[in-house]
């Protein structure tokens, strides 16, 4: 088996063990240090993509892709739970797809996306918020980061 791994330099570990156990459905971490958490996930699996957009280099955001409409719904409630905000967007077209899906920004203010993906699309598609500062499409990172800041 192989997996997908992405490391994420945090702020606030406390903090940020708090989202992720709630992003990853309460699962405990399988190494926790007082400067370092990881998990090791069998589920979900990864999609990896890169694009030539003219968006900051780097990590853009992380997401999680799901099958049903019930795993996006279970995904949501994750997201919910991480008492964080959370932007849906349904039938919204994104990276040469139509898909429904939900945005939320980690502690550090990196963007997560969850979403099940209907049928393609001939375009790439627009950003979701004019403003964003994020290179992902249909990504509303920066209105999520000013929502997480008032909270």
């Amino acid at each position: 088996m192989k997996r997908m791994h992405i490391h994420v330099s945090v702020d606030n570990l406390d903090e940020s063990i708090r989202f992720y156990r709630a992003m990853f459905g309460n699962a405990e971490p399988t190494v926790l240090k007082p400067d370092y958490c990881k998990w090791e996930l069998a589920d979900p699996a990864v999609n990896f993509a890169i694009s030539k957009r003219g968006a900051k280099l780097g990590v853009d955001h992380i997401g999680i892709q799901v099958e049903t409409e019930a795993e996006l719904a279970e995904m949501n409630a994750r997201f919910a739970a991480a008492g964080l905000p959370v932007d849906e967007q349904i039938g919204t077209t994104c990276c040469y797809a139509k898909s429904d899906k939900a945005w939320t920004v980690d502690p550090q203010g990196v963007a997560w996306e969850t979403f099940r993906t209907l049928e393609s699309a001939p375009v790439y598609g627009m950003s979701h918020a004019p403003a964003a500062t994020s290179g992902a499409c249909c990504s509303p990172v920066e209105s999520l980061v000013t929502s997480r800041s008032r909270a």
